[in-house]
């Protein structure tokens, strides 16, 4: 009898240690530069350009943002034996935070779509389309089980919104004039 009531207090005891360890940390995200092959599974990614929009399209047809429009141009093969499924793919900011792309592409040229099945030996290529504000991120992709998962870091640059320009200055600044 004596023994039973020693039994129980030490397996729970036991029980509360095992409940309260440390989680095992999940192992880091191996980081690719933009233009390299990221192979995950038997998908191939790879992300070729980045684009800061203030807007999709013109006139009463815009689409405007809450933050700004971020396009991102990809390629994605498959090297399987059998059509695979691209996951939702997803931009990751330097805090952690996670950002789903849109699925809504309306607008978007060459968008690749929410929906990507690609077949064995294929390749789907077009734009991602994300509302987040400019800043630093990392686009995380995954295999089609989703069980491996890597980062490729999208550097920060802005490209001028506005077109270049041609004035009638020469570089000293004078007048150029005009043929009559």
């Amino acid at each position: 009898m004596r023994t039973r009531f020693l039994t129980l207090p030490l397996a729970l005891t036991l029980l509360g240690l095992v409940a309260c360890s440390p989680k095992e940390e999940e192992p880091a995200l191996r980081t690719y530069l933009m233009g390299e092959r990221v192979l995950m599974g038997h998908l191939i990614y790879t992300v070729f350009e980045r684009q800061w929009l203030p807007q999709i399209g013109s006139g009463l047809d815009a689409r405007i943002p809450q933050n700004r429009f971020y396009l991102l141009r990809i390629s994605v093969s498959n090297s399987g034996g059998a059509d695979a499924i691209v996951p939702t793919i997803s931009l990751v900011d330097d805090a952690g935070a996670t950002f789903p792309e849109i699925e809504n592409g309306d607008g978007v040229a060459d968008f690749i779509g929410s929906l990507r099945q690609v077949a064995p030996a294929e390749t789907a290529q077009g734009n991602l389309v994300f509302d987040v504000l400019p800043k630093h991120y990392k686009l995380k992709v995954s295999d089609e089980d989703g069980k491996q998962a890597g980062l490729v870091d999208l550097p920060l640059t802005f490209e001028p919104d506005a077109p270049d320009v041609t004035t009638p200055l020469n570089t000293d600044h004078s007048v150029v004039p005009t043929k009559k």
